[in-house]
């Protein structure tokens, strides 16, 4: 049995995207690029705040100082506006619950910037017990990079084999194979399932209540 299950956060237990799609559009506008639409975002997210703004800006404007002004604008209207239409994804309240009641540890890892990561599990998850909420700091490596499965399990120190790491993206998987930990794809997120088998996923979940036999399983 798995002793401690790591999350991601955007697209796995919460669904960010409208936010974070507001957010930037609220940027791009006010430095005076167009703006996209809010479906657009999934493909945009997933490796933290300055790599989406990379991506959301033209081609030919993708520059350090762009980056920069949009930057400003997005983390005002961000830390201001990041609950008005963020949700948690149908049935992982009963996943946490349920892993509880068991007795396992749970985590987050994500490659939002630490701030907000720790707002929104105090504004969703106010009644969980976290051993460790992680986001993106500065000058600590975002994900793919292990770094940040490391500080985890050096908090909670786990034998490899009973840490289960789940996610929505390509990242996320490979985030779990460098961390030589089982990994979890969920289809509900942001990134398609081709995605997540590409990434060599150890398992994919349909639904959140699927992974409770993934953390069951005798080791």
């Amino acid at each position: 049995m798995k002793q401690l299950v790591i999350f991601d956060l955007d697209g796995t237990l919460l669904n960010t995207i409208q936010d974070l799609g507001v957010a930037a559009n609220y940027a791009l506008e006010s430095c005076g690029f167009p703006v996209h639409d809010i479906s657009a975002y999934p493909s945009f997210v997933g490796n933290g705040v300055t790599r989406l703004l990379e991506r959301v800006l033209p081609e030919s404007a993708r520059n350090e100082e762009n980056v920069t002004r949009l930057r400003e604008y997005f983390m005002d209207y961000y830390d201001a506006h990041k609950a008005d239409d963020t949700t948690i994804y149908d049935g992982i309240n009963d996943l946490l619950a349920a892993l509880t009641e068991r007795g396992v540890k749970l985590a987050v890892a994500s490659n939002k910037y630490h701030k907000a990561v720790v707002e929104l599990i105090k504004i969703y998850f106010p009644s969980i017990e976290w051993v460790a909420v992680e986001g993106q700091k500065p000058d600590f490596p975002i994900k793919p990079d292990p770094s940040i499965v490391f500080e985890i399990v050096s908090k909670f120190p786990t034998s490899k084999a009973q840490v289960l790491y789940v996610g929505d993206s390509g990242v996320d998987m490979e985030t779990a194979r460098r961390a030589c930990i089982e990994s979890v794809g969920v289809t509900w997120g942001f990134r398609p399932e081709k995605e997540l088998r590409d990434f060599y996923a150890n398992n994919i979940v349909n639904s959140p209540l699927e992974i409770l036999s993934i953390v069951d399983k005798e080791i």
